[in-house]
């Protein structure tokens, strides 16, 4: 056999066995062996070689599920392109869709690694978890939509500062949320596998325990860096950051100051300027008219 199983508990409790495909006669000779070793009863409570089952999944039932799966995923990387292309911009829509395909490739990878089961349980799994790595990285995204707003009118932060600043607001954010996502999912897998034996619910949660964290991982350390390797291969970002540099070498030379030369006040800084400080500098510079010219004249007491 491939696999041996126990599902259920106390009575309930069933011994499922895995194998190749058999033919009629291998089942027989299997159920019989498994009856004399055994001795499982029936609902009667009598031993009975009828209460030895067995089941034969066919390779039409596994392509159509995969065909199925396949669809669902096709049209969920569609419509997620054209939301993220619309609502924010494209570049960040085909990092966002590397991403769940990445995500994809190492719950898949994992699953083919230790021998697990694809169940119609482990899909319904898979399309949840790319929805959650979706929603972790457009929480990123959104962040530095809002921090590069006018990043071409400054010369103080490159588009992949911004992003990383982007990440630095966000990640406590995303640790917490895969935290508290992971609890209950960790709770039904306890459940599932410990305690019940249900094989659909350990399908479910082990495919979702994955995949939120790998999500998490996703959306900080490939979608963010996979977005500023795609601006930056357009010629405007690559002459920003040039400015930028240029910027940053001549206020370390002292030839103006670090910030940027149209003055843009920093963020976070507030400027007050007296009503009074205009009169005050004119009537320095200016000398009082009606008074005499004591330029050049000191005055001693008793003189």
């Amino acid at each position: 056999p491939n696999a041996v199983q126990t599902v259920g508990s106390g009575d309930s409790r069933v011994i499922e066995i895995n194998s190749q495909r058999l033919s009629e006669e291998q089942i027989r000779e299997a159920r019989t062996a498994l009856f004399e070793e055994f001795k499982p009863v029936n609902a009667q409570g009598q031993p009975s070689e009828d209460a030895v089952n067995d089941s034969t999944v066919s390779e039409s039932w596994g392509s159509s599920i995969t065909q199925r799966m396949l669809l669902a995923l096709g049209v969920f990387v569609l419509a997620v392109f054209a939301y993220i292309g619309l609502r924010m911009e494209r570049d960040m829509a085909i990092s966002a869709i590397i991403g769940v395909l990445i995500d994809l490739t190492i719950v898949s990878g994992l699953y083919a690694l230790l021998g697990l089961d694809v169940s119609p349980a482990t899909v319904i799994g898979l399309l949840t978890i790319l929805a959650y790595s979706l929603y972790d990285t457009v929480v990123v995204f959104d962040k530095v939509q809002e921090n590069t707003a006018g990043l071409f009118d400054s010369n103080r932060a490159t588009y992949g500062e911004q992003v990383n600043l982007a990440i630095n607001q966000t990640v406590m954010r995303s640790i917490n949320t895969s935290i508290f996502s992971l609890v209950p999912i960790a709770a039904l897998l306890v459940i599932a596998v410990w305690l019940m034996g249900v094989g659909t619910l350990k399908d479910l949660a082990l495919v979702q325990f994955i995949g939120v964290i790998c999500g998490t991982f996703n959306s900080i350390f490939f979608a963010a860096p996979m977005l500023v390797s795609l601006k930056m291969r357009q010629k405007k970002y690559q002459e920003h950051d040039e400015k930028v540099r240029k910027a940053r070498e001549r206020a370390a030379a002292g030839e103006e100051p670090a910030d940027d030369a149209e003055d843009v006040p920093r963020a976070g800084t507030r400027t007050v300027v007296s009503p009074n400080a205009g009169l005050r500098t004119r009537r320095e510079q200016q000398p009082d008219a009606a008074g005499p010219d004591t330029s050049g004249v000191s005055w001693r007491p008793g003189m």
